[in-house]
């Protein structure tokens, strides 16, 4: 697996540098021996998982304690999602994040969704950052978080 490209909105790559988390978010992603392929999508998420709890992130955060909607992590100031299924799935998870922001519990975002062509491999259907991106900017009044959308592959 390996980072492949980021898209920011609303100045969220200089959130995440301003905090000098950038460089180490997209590290995330260049894991040599991590290969995308159909069945990855769990290996990947605890690969994920792992390097988060490693580096201090609280790991499938509640967005509210009387619901069970969470996003994959926080630290701080900052929330962090991947997606690695359905695209409808992603939009869900940028409501989340957007929620978050709006409630003060962040102040900046990540979303972090394969690349078409890893998409592809992965299965039908899936989150894919050409997708996501188009849809992001499209509702760029809507979607208000500073937000980092990260490409893998």
């Amino acid at each position: 697996m390996k980072f492949d490209a980021a898209y920011s909105l609303h100045n969220g790559d200089a959130e995440w540098r301003k905090r000098e988390l950038f460089e180490w978010l997209s590290d995330l992603f260049n894991v040599p021996g991590l290969l995308v392929e159909p069945g990855s999508t769990g290996k990947i998420r605890d690969h994920i998982r792992s390097e988060l709890q490693q580096a201090g992130w609280a790991h499938s955060v509640r967005i509210e304690p009387t619901f069970d909607l969470t996003v994959t992590g926080t630290y701080r100031d900052l929330g962090f999602q991947i997606q690695t299924g359905n695209v409808s799935r992603a939009i869900y998870d940028l409501m989340k994040l957007e929620y978050l922001y709006r409630k003060d519990k962040i102040e900046a975002a990540a979303l972090a969704v394969p690349t078409k062509s890893a998409a592809d491999i992965i299965g039908s259907n899936i989150a894919n950052v050409d997708r996501l991106w188009g849809e992001i900017q499209l509702f760029d009044r809507i979607i208000t978080v500073p937000l980092l959308l990260l490409a893998f592959e």
